[in-house]
């Protein structure tokens, strides 16, 4: 089953943010948009790049009315000493979520059993703590940020422009399609 237009289910964690620990809840995830992106595990070699990449990018979700959460399997103890041990995941201003008891992991579909670890999972969470729209795939390949900004836009822009859907490679402030019978085998 799929978890498109699923609201998100409650939860309770710690996360690292900022030099100190916060509480993120369902809650934390209403009023704005929200991104979180899951990865296997803190102090490996894929992860911290793209921390660094989210981090690197945080301006621009920000500046789109979002809050990134980065979540792994650890601890937000071990959220803590990664943040000031790795100069990628040192840039990071956004919450590092500890999922420990891997209720996140389960919950969002992307926890691998046999490893106690999640693959490499991206959501983004309108305002109303509905998910839009999800990525999930193999823990080797790291993710571009970039494009879950793109993605984000374009959730964004059909949530205020009801009709209208945005075609491949769609970025913002380019021309959008308003489906009808008309555009059929149109295009």
């Amino acid at each position: 089953m799929s978890l498109i237009n699923t609201e998100v289910k409650p939860f309770k964690a710690t996360a690292f943010q900022n030099g100190e620990f916060v509480e993120v809840t369902e809650a934390s995830l209403k009023g704005q948009w929200s991104v979180l992106i899951f990865m296997p595990a803190a102090f490996t070699f894929n992860c911290p790049t793209e921390v660094e990449d989210a981090a690197n990018n945080y301006a621009e979700f920000q500046k789109a009315g979002a809050e990134v959460y980065i979540v792994t399997t650890d601890t937000h103890f071990s959220h803590k000493v990664w943040h000031e041990t790795s100069p990628a995941v040192g840039k990071a201003q956004f919450p590092l979520v500890g999922d420990p008891t891997h209720q996140l992991t389960r919950a969002f579909g992307v926890h691998i059993e046999e490893a106690g670890l999640a693959l490499r999972g991206t959501f983004v969470i309108n305002p109303e703590g509905v998910i839009k729209t999800m990525e999930v795939h193999d823990n080797a390949i790291a993710r571009d940020v970039t494009e879950t900004l793109r993605k984000l836009k374009a959730a964004q822009f059909v949530a205020a422009n009801p009709g209208e859907v945005c075609p491949a490679k769609w970025k913002e402030g380019e021309k959008t399609l308003k489906p009808s019978l008309d555009l059929v085998g149109k295009i």
